[in-house]
């Protein structure tokens, strides 16, 4: 086995690469694309449903019917921008908040579907359409020390820095539980929202890894998982189901494209997009960010229509119907996803090391699945790890000397 000692090169070149891993995490910049962050929080598991690439998922058997009833001819929209219509911010705004931010009450119309208060939402939280808006007035709030998602709908500034609300739900990110079977959330199909938003930064970056949400004007009095809830009386099996997946066809041509709607096709070639609620066809939802430009957004956009779309039959990848953890390597039982494999993608990258020294830093919480797998030293002298009940920078540094091929992670006992 070889080792690393001083004065070697690998004993160099590992001290080079955890410097650029420790400069990557307090910057909060991924050393390799993993699933998705937003304020130090990772958006779901890495097996989570809205994380898993369908580039290779068969065709819905009624893919050309569900088209022909969105619209094959009409085009897609950007639902997100800069600058303002009708008084409010276009897309979908969020606001993260740390964790001793004040909790309110908050009073719900379906308050049986809702999950109760307090909601730690701030008293000029940014509301979808602005505070003046007739439309779904979403409130989403990222919690980015307990990384729990506060979402919203109908929302309205109450007395006392209360809030009334149609609807509301609260997501754990580190988790794959799905909403109760036949709950709404604020989002009609009873999934979260900000996980399927287009955002500004993604697309500087040069990749989305994750499904994006949309609309479409009629839907089935029906739902396929991962969505939860159905939000129609229509019944015909022509009415696409909410909850389904579609992805732009491979054969699409991307070139002519500028750089960020680049980015965003590839995502639905990759990643696809989930019918998410009831509304304008074909219309893609974003958060608002005064860098995007409108012009290029909705004239590029435009060159896609209605019939360069699948829809997809996701059955497959289902483990349970309660969870939106998908099959194949990644859906094994936790404890059998590799020692120091930290993001549930059943391989040990950079990736993993670099989310242990985030955890080091404090920019991330620890979890029960990061102390599970990511605790692998301190090492025995026979080479097994001995779990101390934490991660830190000990466990990203072996995990480091894993991915470069100086070590082997041999598990030992668990942590007492």
């Amino acid at each position: 086995m070889l080792t690393a000692t001083p004065g070697t090169s690998w004993y160099r070149r590992i001290g080079f690469l955890t410097g650029l891993l420790l400069l990557a995490a307090t910057a909060g910049v991924p050393a390799l694309a993993g699933p998705p962050t937003i304020a130090g929080c990772q958006v779901f598991p890495g097996d989570n449903i809205w994380n898993t690439m369908v580039d290779d998922l068969p065709l819905h058997p009624l893919s050309a019917t569900f088209i022909d009833t969105i619209g094959p001819q009409t085009v897609v929209h950007p639902d997100f921008g800069s600058g303002q219509w009708d008084g409010g911010p276009i897309g979908i705004p969020f606001v993260v908040v740390p964790g001793n931010q004040p909790k309110v009450a908050v009073s719900f119309d379906y308050a049986d579907q809702s999950d109760p208060g307090p909601y730690p939402i701030p008293p000029d939280a940014p509301i979808e359409g602005g505070s003046g808006s007739s439309g779904d007035r979403h409130v989403l709030v990222l919690d980015q020390e307990h990384c729990l998602l506060y979402e919203t709908w109908s929302s309205y500034p109450a007395a006392g820095g209360s809030w009334q609300a149609g609807s509301g739900a609260i997501f754990d990110l580190s988790s794959n539980l799905l909403r109760p079977d036949s709950w709404t959330s604020a989002d009609a199909a009873g999934l979260p929202i900000l996980p399927g938003l287009v955002r500004y930064d993604e697309v500087a970056a040069g990749e989305i890894t994750h499904a994006l949400r949309f609309t479409a004007p009629q839907t089935r009095r029906e739902y396929v998982w991962p969505g939860r809830h159905y939000a129609s009386n229509l019944t015909a099996s022509s009415y696409p189901p909410l909850g389904l997946r579609f992805r732009l066809r491979n054969d699409f041509d991307l070139s002519g494209f500028s750089s960020p709607v680049k980015t965003i096709l590839t995502a639905l070639k990759q990643y696809g997009m989930i019918l998410a609620d009831n509304g304008s066809a074909w219309y893609l939802s974003g958060v608002p960010d005064p860098h995007w430009d409108d012009d290029t957004l909705v004239t590029e956009l435009r060159r896609l229509k209605g019939a360069d779309f699948e829809a997809l039959d996701s059955s497959s990848l289902m483990v349970n119907s309660d969870s939106g953890q998908t099959a194949g390597a990644a859906a094994v039982p936790a404890g059998s996803l590799p020692d120091g494999d930290l993001d549930g993608d059943h391989f040990v990258t950079i990736a993993d090391a670099l989310r242990a020294l985030r955890i080091t830093v404090n920019l991330l919480p620890q979890t029960d699945s990061d102390l599970l797998h990511g605790d692998v030293a301190p090492r025995g002298t026979d080479g097994k790890s001995i779990p101390d009940g934490f991660v830190n920078v000990q466990d990203a540094l072996t995990i480091l000397r894993a991915v470069v091929g100086l070590i082997s992670i041999v598990p030992g006992p668990p942590p007492v």
